[in-house]
């Protein structure tokens, strides 16, 4: 996988979603932009044989060339494993920026990958973000990074959360180290449950429970405190470096 831009997407139990991103990414161009697209999926998934025929479908169908992939993680992996496993293996395979983004976002801006590309290239180290028409500036639900801040981490999410929290402190990390920039006009729409545009299936309902909240404010408030300054300042030296 050569793309300039690599974005993961941790998903289980939703194949379709796979098709319906790939559609956004053709309609906005970012596959022809160097950026890829990698779907990180528990391999004990009961719905992984519909991954498998949707990438299939893809395939038969491409209108021009694609970087479509899926990756077997597991046996099941909360949301930020998936991400931080497949981020790492990634971050050294040349690819200057790695991104995440849920199965519910949808690309809306034509050119978008383009405009990440050239806003970190720019920064040299740094996190970008869009609008996903839900939080806006307040806080980044996707994100693309420049790989150098994965290696240097080790992970991509910095604090030790499962699920929730990840994006907070993915903006604390940017916003600490001062290489944080979010792009208002690039629209990336969350297609979630809260903004009513999706249903709230097992998925959904698995994540937003009370016990998942209270266990991830507890991690991530434990990183704030113990873990925040060092990775600040490891990633002001690559700033520096750059």
């Amino acid at each position: 996988m050569g793309s300039d831009l690599l974005v993961i997407v941790p998903s289980r139990g939703r194949p379709d979603s796979l098709e319906r991103v790939a559609d956004a990414w053709d309609a906005t161009g970012a596959f022809a932009e160097s950026a890829g697209l990698i779907f990180a999926v528990d391999v004990d998934d009961p719905r992984m044989p519909g991954y498998r025929a949707a990438l299939d479908r893809l395939a038969a169908a491409s209108p021009g060339p694609r970087t479509i992939n899926l990756m077997n993680c597991g046996p099941w992996q909360p949301m930020v494993a998936k991400l931080n496993h497949a981020a790492t293996m990634f971050a050294g395979q040349g690819h200057f920026a790695l991104g995440f983004a849920g199965d519910d976002h949808l690309p809306r801006t034509t050119g978008w990958a383009a405009r990440y590309l050239e806003t970190l290239r720019e920064m040299g180290t740094g996190i970008a973000y869009g609008n996903d028409l839900l939080q806006g500036e307040r806080l980044c639900t996707s994100w693309a990074m420049t790989s150098d801040i994965v290696r240097a981490l080790g992970r991509m999410v910095p604090a030790p959360v499962d699920h929730m929290y990840c994006d907070n402190s993915v903006m604390d990390l940017g916003r600490d180290a001062g290489c944080l920039r979010y792009l208002p006009d690039v629209v990336i729409e969350h297609c979630h449950p809260l903004a009513g545009k999706a249903e709230w299936d097992t998925g959904y309902a698995r994540v937003n429970r009370a016990e998942q909240f209270q266990r991830d404010e507890a991690a991530y408030r434990q990183w704030c405190g113990s873990g925040r300054d060092a990775d600040v300042a490891t990633i002001k030296s690559l700033a520096t470096e750059s």
